[in-house]
């Protein structure tokens, strides 16, 4: 049983690969790819020993090596052709961004089990998935402890979608949910990135500040799930524990509940291939908590939120806008040219530009983010 890492040297790679060495010594891993950490990627390398890997960056550095130990390191063209005629039983998909979607349909026909971590690709390209015959073959594992949590509930219950109210995803809130917006212009990135639970890349730590991450995550729901927007509300749960609730049309409420450690939704999803170890201490990922607190999201806190609800969601472009607005602005905090709370007034602004063309394809979503960020140099989007 061979597995394909895409995004090795994030956080979900990293721990992916630490389970497989330390639990699953069966599974063989194949191929590992990173965007841009050579140093890192060349560690894994050498304690891995991956037939393939790949490093999307590979121009950052013309005297590569196009062969590292044993491992041959495939250039972009050479990896899509190894993905289209070759078949690995696992993968994850780990890459934080849009440009996941330049693997997605490759991915997608290589794999028989898919463990998705990677929000974008879904919130871009998730109205095609039900068109895509292919998708049938492929077991589609979301890697997010939501959609974990939602996954592991639809396929335990007998529960048919009719009999549910409402399906509440939780946020943690990020450091800053006791605090109001307008007092939080001033916060710097290293704040914003300091997580009070989870150990994150830059992107989702940032992003589970401002709550953008929550209202990616309904858009991910939707799409994995069928489930209507209508039907589907976020509460703030600082202590990470409840990741998700249903509740049904007879006022009962079932709350899916686990430690928060990205490890167990990684866990599951390799426990889920045929090739189970029964030699993996069952103690180590046992809960342990006391109090448990909800709380409503609040305008002045999180007012991402309320705009999110007003889009008309049934248009995909109108997604896309608001993931792509959020990425430019998201990178233009990182790199210090705008405040944290001019995030939320980019997002605004992209998503409401009158920006459209066609998304039937994949090709067609990849030209379309293109397309609105050539339009965004255009516009002047924020003050500093």
């Amino acid at each position: 049983m061979k597995i394909n890492i895409f995004g090795s040297t994030g956080v979900i790679g990293k721990k992916t690969l630490e389970l497989i060495d330390k639990d699953f010594t069966n599974i063989k891993i194949n191929l590992i790819c990173a965007k841009s950490n050579l140093k890192l990627l060349k560690k894994q390398i050498y304690k891995y020993n991956p037939k393939y890997a790949f490093l999307y960056d590979i121009d950052r550095f013309p005297k590569f090596n196009y062969k590292i130990n044993k491992t041959k390191i495939l250039n972009f063209n050479e990896l899509t052709n190894y993905l289209l005629e070759s078949k690995s039983n696992l993968s994850v998909l780990a890459i934080s961004g849009y440009k996941s979607l330049y693997f997605l349909e490759s991915i997608i026909q290589n794999t028989d089990n898919l463990g998705l971590a990677n929000k974008e690709s879904i919130v871009s390209a998730g109205h095609l998935f039900k068109k895509k015959k292919y998708l049938s073959k492929t077991n589609i594992f979301p890697l997010d402890s939501e959609h974990f949590s939602l996954y592991e509930f639809f396929k335990k219950t007998n529960q048919t979608k009719n009999n549910i109210n409402k399906i509440i995803l939780t946020a943690s809130g990020g450091p800053f949910y006791k605090k109001k917006f307008n007092d939080l212009k001033t916060i710097t990135f290293l704040q914003a990135t300091n997580h009070p639970k989870w150990k994150m890349g830059y992107k989702n730590s940032i992003d589970s500040a401002t709550l953008v991450n929550k209202c990616l995550e309904l858009i991910e729901a939707h799409y994995l799930f069928d489930i209507p927007f209508k039907k589907m509300d976020i509460l703030v749960h600082p202590e990470a524990i409840v990741h998700s609730a249903i509740e049904y049309k007879n006022y009962i409420t079932h709350l899916n509940l686990f430690k928060n450690d990205m490890k167990i939704p990684i866990l599951n999803f390799l426990l889920s291939s045929k090739y189970k170890n029964n030699l993996i201490k069952k103690n180590k990922y046992l809960l342990n908590f006391n109090n448990l607190n909800f709380h409503k999201v609040k305008n002045d806190i999180f007012p991402i939120y309320k705009f999110f609800n007003k889009i008309d969601k049934e248009i995909p472009q109108n997604l896309i806008k608001f993931n792509v607005g959020n990425e430019f602005a998201v990178n233009l905090f990182k790199n210090n040219k705008i405040n944290y709370t001019d995030i939320y007034k980019i997002i605004k602004k992209v998503t409401s530009l009158n920006l459209y063309s066609s998304v039937n394809t994949i090709n067609d979503i990849i030209n379309y983010h293109e397309y609105i960020e050539q339009n965004l140099s255009k516009i002047k989007l924020y003050s500093n």
